[in-house]
């Protein structure tokens, strides 16, 4: 990879979006694209629409590309499985298309999801079985990116990463409610995981590119929790233990709100990883203090 290659990054504008985009800038041309416009680093483009992915690539000529796009609102998922499937299905078959034309490298980014959570930790070679729409149309997503040799696919976990303003998951969840005042926050204690901390995902997805590693991979933070355990972490760091009771329940609580099914546990090893002698990233603590110090939470009440 050089400071003359060309890299397409699609679905750029969310959590790891911005990690990506940051680090890849200053080794390539990075040409980052999303349908939400949120920064003005940002083109454009919806993978899709066949012609438009084709004209980009021809306009821009792409030595890689790194492919973001996904619904990743499980419940949204549920409810519209033809949208779940039209965007991280066969936005990938598009993507695996357009990469194995012009044999560039291609990175794809999939889940923990893709398994059932009826065992405690999961490899590569475990074999998937996905229980919501979203772990199925990922799976599928996997199974068309991995036909292709130059695909490269990192299945992340519970994700952490973005900041204040991009983070929509489990960890700005945590804290708005802090910003708001709460003095007690329900937290589930029966949903096991591995986070994965999207500035370390950035250098795994480095390292594979530039080795030609191709192939399916696990890129998660060191440490197995749940989301207790996560959150006791957050109000420890914030200095909030003295103020905040947390209020432990299981995952029936929030049934009306979350009432698309997850896995028990997410829990990923990174055993290829590991295998070639590659420890790129941090155990979840350390993890998740680095973010914590990264932006100003207090300024986005």
């Amino acid at each position: 990879m050089t400071k003359n290659n060309v890299m397409l990054v699609t679905g750029c504008g969310g959590m790891l979006g911005e990690a990506v985009y940051n680090f890849f800038k200053d080794k390539c041309k990075v040409f980052a694209t999303d349908i939400d416009i949120n920064e003005k680093w940002l083109s454009y483009l919806d993978v899709n629409s066949v012609s438009s992915l084709k004209k980009t690539c021809d306009k821009i000529k792409p030595n890689f590309i790194i492919h973001l796009v996904a619904l990743t609102d499980l419940e949204y998922c549920e409810s519209n499985p033809e949208k779940a499937y039209q965007i991280n299905t066969w936005g990938v078959y598009n993507v695996v298309a357009e990469a194995h034309k012009r044999k560039i490298p291609l990175v794809c980014m999939s889940t923990a999801g893709v398994f059932d959570g009826l065992k405690g930790k999961y490899k590569e070679d475990d074999l998937p079985n996905p229980i919501s729409i979203y772990g199925k149309s990922k799976y599928l997503s996997e199974l068309i990116a991995c036909s292709y040799e130059k695909a490269i696919v990192i299945r992340a976990g519970w994700m952490i990463g973005g900041g204040p303003k991009k983070d929509k998951k489990f960890v700005n969840k945590i804290i708005q409610k802090i910003n708001a005042g709460n003095e007690e926050i329900a937290v589930v204690n029966d949903k096991f995981g591995s986070p994965s901390y999207t500035y370390d995902l950035v250098k795994v997805m480095y390292f594979l590119l530039k080795n030609k590693k191709y192939g399916l991979f696990h890129g998660c933070c060191g440490g197995s929790c749940n989301r207790l355990d996560i959150a006791n972490q957050i109000i420890s760091l914030m200095g909030m233990s003295d103020k905040i009771k947390i209020k432990i329940v299981d995952s029936k609580y929030f049934n009306k709100d979350y009432f698309a099914p997850r896995p028990v546990s997410e829990n990923l090893i990174n055993s290829k990883l590991n295998l070639i002698g590659v420890n790129l990233t941090r155990d979840w603590r350390d993890a998740l203090k680095d973010y914590l110090g990264r932006f100003d939470w207090l300024s986005h009440k």
